[in-house]
């Protein structure tokens, strides 16, 4: 296996095989993310992924998860990705489920029927960063897509037979903007329905132009627990109708929380009132914080 630069994987991917199939983010302008500054976006050469696959089939010849890297792999073409799929299942007979990452550009740019295809070949989740429920917000991280493009983009995915993991992130919207933020992302997930949605919180790393913009106090960051009031209020304001698996479970937050919406969306809330209660003793200390 060949790996090039910083590696990511979803928390749920943990115990799965990493190929990288990109290198970078094809967008890479959102000014929280670090990931993949040491590295220009580039699609990998098809026969050296072939060629990896191949030496991993030797190594883990009864993985049963495959997770593809880098930041947006979805964005290959995609009689490319039928390749790689095919091979993987060929290489690897206890194979039950291939993730990757994507940006709703990805999803949307698809047909109905590649999708489809792209579910029979058991790419059975695909994880997307709404990162905030706010165009406001959105527009001044560079996202790239607007609300309504992720919406979509998630629904069409899941309506096509891929499960989808959502993903917002704690702090996004500043001081100024956090209630907005909260409330709006809450509104968006409702829109969407995934089957996962997972709170990460921002860690702000020099070298990124978020970093810049706090520098000079163009952003302030809220305190801990004022982002689990955050947290609060974006869960007050999500009502999906189907179960949805709800984890804020990543080394980046300061509190972990897992439930099932809408069933633990009260004894979540009732989580949260009493960690405020117990006050900044309760959190996850920053030493053990981390992307």
């Amino acid at each position: 296996m060949h790996y090039y630069g910083m590696v990511i994987r979803p928390p749920s991917e943990a115990k799965s095989l990493i190929l990288q199939v990109t290198y970078g983010c094809s967008h890479n302008k959102c000014t929280f993310c670090p990931t993949y500054l040491d590295k220009p976006f580039k699609i990998r050469n098809l026969d050296d992924i072939l060629d990896d696959i191949q030496s991993a089939q030797k190594v883990l010849p009864h993985a049963r998860r495959v997770f593809l890297a880098d930041g947006n792999a979805l964005v290959l073409k995609t009689e490319m990705l039928y390749t790689i799929l095919d091979k993987l299942n060929s290489s690897f007979p206890d194979l039950g489920r291939i993730g990757i990452y994507a940006n709703a550009s990805d999803i949307l740019h698809k047909p109905d029927s590649e999708l489809q295809n792209l579910a029979s070949r058991k790419l059975s989740i695909i994880y997307i960063g709404l990162e905030s429920g706010s165009d406001k917000v959105l527009e001044r991280v560079n996202k790239g897509a607007t609300v309504q493009e992720m919406v979509q983009a998630v629904t069409k995915a899941q309506d096509n037979g891929i499960k989808v993991s959502v993903i917002a992130l704690l702090g996004l919207g500043g001081t100024e903007l956090w209630k907005e933020h909260a409330i709006e992302t809450g509104k968006a997930i409702s829109a969407m329905s995934p089957r996962f949605f997972s709170v990460l919180t921002v860690m702000v790393v020099p070298g990124t132009l978020l970093h810049e913009q706090m520098i000079h106090d163009d952003f302030v960051l809220p305190e801990p627990l004022d982002m689990l009031q955050e947290l609060r209020l974006m869960l007050e304001h999500t009502d999906v109708k189907k179960g949805c698996i709800f984890r804020t479970n990543h080394a980046s937050n300061y509190l972990a929380l897992a439930g099932t919406l809408p069933k633990d969306k009260s004894r979540l809330i009732e989580e949260i009132d009493g960690t405020l209660r117990a006050g900044e003793s309760c959190l996850r200390p920053e030493r053990l914080r981390g992307l």
